[in-house]
């Protein structure tokens, strides 16, 4: 019985995960698989920790000082009082106190540093989208690659079926005397040629699916089928690309700045205790050591911020202005792509509707050829390149169809559509 367990997850063990997929399904695990993904929660977790460190300014704060000191003179009384003996101040004096402080108004100072770390950690978020989202067009250059090796390899075979039908046909031409050995011996050329190029295109096809299976993070064994994509509606296209919530991410950050100096106005309001013990304590006349306390309100108003505020919203201004350039430029790159996407794929829908016609001529030609061998009007060589024109525009086509669904989604792709 465990033979048989051992047996059947060895089986499961070396099945490849996927025996078909779809170009949807290879972008989704190429995106989870990316080491760039790692990043998204990190993002999250500098977020988290700094706006848990703003919201931190509401604590108390505690401060503990020390201080012991000697001084060359002290404050004297500059009369003598009969009757009266006052001691004047020690030269070394001493304190150790504790400062408690709690912030009641801080002029949105708070809230505005957990907007603006919410504003940071979107610009962040973006970045890592926008670095992600290349891995979409190669992963696209690999399937489409693949599917270009498969309609290859389909049309080889094809080609290697009708060089053998032709291989019978001259045979029994060489038996009737009608062709000769070495007629047979270059139809036989041609199917070595055509066995060559399927061993060099199953070659091909095992490399792209390495490549595309290290992207993907999972196993794809050389069986696994991979699914022509439909042809999509392209005829209305909106850019969706990420670099454009990138643009925005980045000017809210700027908003979030603005208001960050309207905070640097506004007072502050604080309550604090401060309790402490040393020689003089708060009374300066008494020459020893007590314990004392103070508790009181503070009010804060700093007025310097107003000599960079003018540049400092100048330079916001121009960082506003360097980031709209930026989105006119990629908008007018993004534009100037989709117009030569949308030439390819008219171009190659033309070529598609052509293609047909000469596949129809060329297999009319082609029918013919044996007859005309047998006739005697016709060589062998002349046949043979009857049937390799006829293997030649119908790859021909099937490239054209290939590339037409690659084109469609390179523009879908330079989009994000």
């Amino acid at each position: 019985m465990k033979r048989i367990l051992f047996f059947v997850m060895l089986v499961f063990a070396v099945v490849p995960a996927f025996t078909q997929i779809t170009l949807d399904e290879c972008r989704s695990l190429a995106r989870a698989n990316y080491p760039l993904i790692k990043r998204f929660s990190l993002v999250e977790q500098i977020r988290s920790l700094s706006v848990s460190n703003a919201s931190k300014a509401w604590l108390p704060q505690v401060s503990l000082s020390a201080r012991a000191s000697y001084q060359s003179d002290v404050t004297r009384i500059p009369v003598d009082i009969p009757g009266v003996d006052i001691s004047p101040m020690s030269k070394d004096q001493y304190d150790v106190s504790v400062h408690v402080s709690q912030q009641i108004y801080d002029g949105g100072s708070v809230s505005s540093s957990k907007r603006l770390a919410d504003a940071l950690s979107d610009v962040e978020r973006e970045k890592v989208n926008v670095a992600i989202y290349d891995v979409y067009e190669r992963v696209d250059q690999l399937y489409f690659g693949i599917l270009l090796l498969d309609e290859q390899i389909r049309q080889v075979r094809l080609l290697q079926d009708d060089l053998s039908l032709s291989s019978k046909s001259v045979s029994g031409m060489l038996r009737g005397g009608v062709a000769s050995q070495t007629d047979l011996d270059a139809v036989k050329v041609e199917q070595v040629k055509a066995r060559q190029s399927e061993t060099s295109l199953l070659t091909s096809r095992a490399t792209y699916l390495k490549m595309l299976s290290t992207f993907i993070g999972k196993p794809l064994g050389d069986s696994v089928s991979l699914v022509r994509p439909d042809e999509t509606d392209v005829s209305v296209v909106v850019n969706n690309r990420p670099e454009l919530s990138l643009y925005n991410a980045q000017n809210r950050l700027l908003d979030q700045q603005r208001n960050v100096l309207d905070t640097y106005l506004r007072p502050r309001v604080g309550l604090f205790l401060q309790g402490g013990y040393g020689n003089p304590a708060l009374n300066m006349l008494k020459n020893k050591f007590e314990a004392y306390y103070k508790v009181g309100a503070t009010l804060t108003w700093n007025f310097g911020n107003l000599y960079t505020r003018a540049n400092d919203k100048r330079k916001i201004d121009t960082d506003r202005l360097g980031i709209e350039a930026e989105r006119e430029a990629f908008l007018f790159n993004t534009g100037l792509q989709s117009e030569l996407q949308r030439g390819n794929i008219e171009s190659l829908r033309r070529q598609i509707s052509q293609d047909d016609e000469i596949i129809t001529l060329r297999e009319r030609i082609r029918s013919k050829a044996d007859v005309k061998v047998a006739n005697g009007t016709e060589t062998v060589n002349e046949m043979l390149r009857d049937i390799n024109a006829v293997s030649e525009a119908r790859l021909t086509k099937a490239f054209h169809e290939i590339q037409l669904l690659q084109e469609i989604y390179k523009l879908k792709n330079i989009n994000n559509f």
